[in-house]
């Protein structure tokens, strides 16, 4: 470990920070991730390249439609609806997927 912190505190500096380069570059070096801070990644990725972006939802969405318990197929398409709204309605948006994951036992 360096002076810097371990991975995992160098990943949450650069979320805090919202550059985009430095959050994917950090998440290379973990392990894993967790869904609530793939999450993150994607309101810090939201308002640069639209097909990154993109990429980061879909990946949040296959994540959430394995991990969460109890899921319907009208869980998810409001979960997609929520991830289409994040970059234009942020608070909006993450609102309704903390909500969903809540309601589906993920934290």
């Amino acid at each position: 470990m360096t002076s810097d912190g371990s991975p995992y505190t160098r990943f949450r500096r650069a979320l805090e920070a919202g550059n985009d380069m430095l959050v994917l570059a950090t998440a290379r070096e973990l392990p894993h991730i967790a869904l609530d801070d793939a999450l993150q990644i994607c309101l810090v990725l939201r308002g640069g390249d639209r097909a990154r972006y993109e990429r980061a939802a879909v990946r949040w969405l296959g994540r959430f439609a394995l991990e969460a318990r109890g899921l319907t197929i009208a869980d998810l398409r409001a979960a997609a609806d929520a991830l289409d709204a994040l970059p234009a309605r942020a608070n909006d948006a993450l609102e309704r997927l903390q909500r969903l994951c809540l309601e589906h036992g993920l934290s």
